[in-house]
């Protein structure tokens, strides 16, 4: 799909993501390419989130939004603008959730299975950034749902290492739904067992190509292979991880 109009940026973030309405009619928070974490961090946000989607957690909906540089014309932010030119072509939207409301792990329990499941799926994909200073959910329609998952698969940054950090153990002490979390041996059995190489594959394949041969590979099909390789070592030794 394709942006038509910059509606307002977010400036929760670094990133400075910002709401977009595009041509389906439909209204998404995009994060650009052109942000300072770069390429990167959007592969994180769809292979993450993919696989939690194809997990059943609860995830917005991810999307492919084209940008036209020519956007740029009808934001009067300088900023904006720039980092609008800088992000011509695809870039990443999630469905935008009206109404929606930060979470807080005070007011809003979880329930024990969800909580163990997301806390088993994040020490997984290595999130670092589910805290309780930064617990990237949302409380939406009564229930709570995953964003941003930007600094997940944190190895893709240094791609010579990346096989001896297979089976580092996951830190969940600072993770926001800890409390909640009681029943993770059932949730990583749940975890293991769901993930299979389709659902790794499936995630793989909704990266778009010019993100994955941006950097470190020489085509997006080597990229895949590797990342592939990499999920398929740590989710064949969960006892190396999993939180206790």
């Amino acid at each position: 799909m394709t942006a038509t109009r910059y509606v307002t940026p977010l400036r929760e973030g670094g990133s400075l993501p910002g709401v977009v309405e595009a041509d389906d009619l439909g209204t998404y928070v995009v994060k650009f390419r052109g942000a300072g974490q770069g390429p990167k961090a959007l592969v994180a946000e769809v292979v993450a989130g993919e696989l939690a989607r194809g997990l059943g957690l609860p995830v917005p909906e991810l999307v492919v939004v084209d940008l036209d540089p020519v956007v740029a014309r009808a934001e009067p932010d300088e900023e904006v603008q720039e980092l609008l030119k800088a992000s011509a072509g695809a870039n990443l939207g999630m469905d935008f959730l009206p109404g929606s409301l930060g979470y807080d792990p005070v007011a809003h329990p979880v329930d024990a299975t969800l909580a163990s499941r997301v806390l088993c799926f994040d020490a997984f994909v290595e999130n670092v950034d589910r805290s309780w200073r930064n617990p990237n959910l949302l409380m939406w329609h009564g229930g709570v749902w995953l964003i941003d998952h930007g600094a997940t698969l944190y190895f893709h940054h240094n791609w010579p290492r990346a096989a001896a950090v297979v089976h580092r153990p996951y830190r969940a002490d600072d993770h926001v739904l800890r409390s909640y979390a009681r029943q993770t041996a059932a949730a990583g059995d749940w975890l293991t067992a769901t993930l299979t190489p389709e659902l790794l594959t499936g995630a793989l394949a909704a990266v778009p190509d010019e993100w994955l041969a941006a950097f470190d590979f020489d085509t997006a099909d080597e990229a895949r292979a590797a990342y592939l390789g990499h999920l398929t070592a740590r989710a064949a030794a969960p006892g190396d991880w999993l939180p206790a």
